[in-house]
């Protein structure tokens, strides 16, 4: 149905739902790429004012996707909880936002309510709100997993450790990670990019974390980030594997183009499920998303790309994943042009992810091409932390060698974790102090040269 609104003497009318979202949108590049931005600064005011109007129930009875084309649709239909949805269901959006800033509108309200928010209705909200509202709203949300370790407790913040290596060498992998260790990093995961798909490489990697795990006891989760096809493989082989990882979108044929459905990432889930490794939760699932996948592969259908985001935390959350990653940046500045839309992206997906019970991390990061630098991402880092952020990357001097992009190093989370209070999950922290690489009070220790570690190296 077609939606317009008067400002001044001009009328304003937006041919659907899904062309109103997208030009009430912040401006970015992706959209603009894409022809579906507002023209001017007036049409984008005036879709906002539009938009404001429209009750929730809206995004219940107009699929911006049809139901019958595309299973993310449907996942988000049919699992649509109506008793979460009844507080707010006789709202419009510009209410709902007024609603989640309410002091009453606490913690245990947002998550009572978390199910009851599809993708669409948290997507449009956040359109609606500045960068301050969408950090205080996030800052309430809470979301906790649990695999070997407890993260997203308030007040915490972990790192995802990500040595990578050109080579997989395995001696350079595991110089970063013991670099990282030492740092008070790898409290969320462990997690390694490898460069080559080779069954037996991957299963080097898989053991070389284990093993090292084991034998010093620490209590994290490792993963490598290949392919979902190849750890179901590796599982059905024996590999040591905790959590099983894929990239995700919001609509059916960007997953496509991923080669995965939902159907596999189920049969992922079983997998990792029965190895039983988890000593704390089952949260098994790892997850990493961006704004622009759906552009890029040819699978938005017309949906702006912070919703066609927004619809991939309705896959997530299906599948209680451990940890969700949005690599804000990595894509390139055809989606994200400059540090201003890579910072406003970043705090709209924590937002929306954590609006609808997704525990959000943020690889805050840019390409080398892109109109930003390490003060944009000091920046944004900055803000997330202060909104609640689950986890960020830990990466030798923020410069990762095998994806050539810059990203957030061990002293960024060292900063970060100072200036805002923020400790590691617990059972990692006292592990470190047990080790001898924290203090009782979490500040590092100077290590000599006859620590376990290094001599393990």
């Amino acid at each position: 149905m077609p939606y317009q609104t008067t400002v001044g003497s001009l009328t304003y009318r937006f041919a659907d739902l899904k062309t109103l979202l997208a030009k009430a949108s912040p401006a970015r590049s992706g959209d603009a790429l894409a022809g579906l931005a507002a023209d001017s600064y007036e049409e984008r005011m005036a879709a906002k004012i539009a938009l404001a109007d429209v009750p929730l129930q809206r995004f219940l009875d107009e699929a911006l996707i049809p139901y019958e084309a595309d299973e993310v649709t449907r996942l988000i239909i049919d699992s649509h909880d109506t008793t979460a949805f009844a507080p707010i269901r006789h709202l419009n959006v510009g209410d709902f936002r007024d609603w989640l800033l309410l002091d009453s509108t606490d913690s245990a309200t947002l998550t009572a309510a978390a199910r009851g928010i599809t993708p669409e209705m948290a997507a449009a909200v956040s359109k609606l709100m500045r960068n301050q509202d969408l950090i205080l709203v996030a800052k309430k949300c809470r979301v906790v997993t649990r695999f070997r370790n407890t993260i997203g407790l308030p007040g915490h913040l972990s790192v995802r450790l990500q040595p990578n290596h050109p080579t997989d060498d395995l001696r350079g992998i595991a110089a970063s990670l013991l670099d990282g260790l030492l740092y008070g990093a790898g409290d969320a995961v462990v997690g390694i990019n490898p460069a080559s798909d080779s069954p037996a490489t991957l299963m080097q990697l898989w053991r070389m974390m284990d093993e090292l795990r084991q034998r010093f006891e620490i209590p994290l989760q490792s993963c490598v980030l290949t392919h979902v096809t190849s750890q179901i493989q590796a599982i059905e082989a024996g590999a040591p594997i905790d959590l099983v990882f894929q990239s995700i979108a919001g609509t059916q044929k960007t997953n496509e183009s991923f080669g995965i459905d939902l159907a596999l990432l189920r049969e992922a889930q079983t997998a990792a499920l029965s190895l039983n490794r988890g000593t704390l939760g089952d949260n098994v699932m790892y997850f990493e998303t961006g704004q622009g996948s759906a552009l890029s592969a040819g699978g938005h259908h017309g949906v702006d790309q912070q919703t066609c985001e927004a619809r991939a935390y309705a896959v997530a959350r299906e599948f209680r994943p451990l940890l969700t990653n949005t690599v804000v940046g990595f894509i390139g500045p055809e989606y994200l042009y400059d540090g201003k839309q890579i910072i406003r992206a970043g705090l709209e997906d924590h937002f929306c992810a954590k609006l609808l019970g997704v525990p959000m991390g943020c690889d805050v990061c840019y390409t080398n091409h892109a109109e930003a630098d390490q003060d944009d991402m000091d920046n944004l880092l900055t803000l997330l932390g202060t909104a609640g952020i689950t986890f960020i990357m830990g990466i030798p001097g923020a410069d990762d060698i095998m994806l050539n992009y810059q990203s957030t190093s061990f002293h960024d989370a060292l900063y970060l974790r100072s200036t805002l209070g923020l400790k590691r999950a617990p059972e990692f922290d006292a592990w470190l102090a047990k080790m001898a690489i924290t203090e009782a009070s979490g500040q590092l220790r100077p290590i000599s040269r006859g620590h376990a570690l290094l001599r393990a190296f």
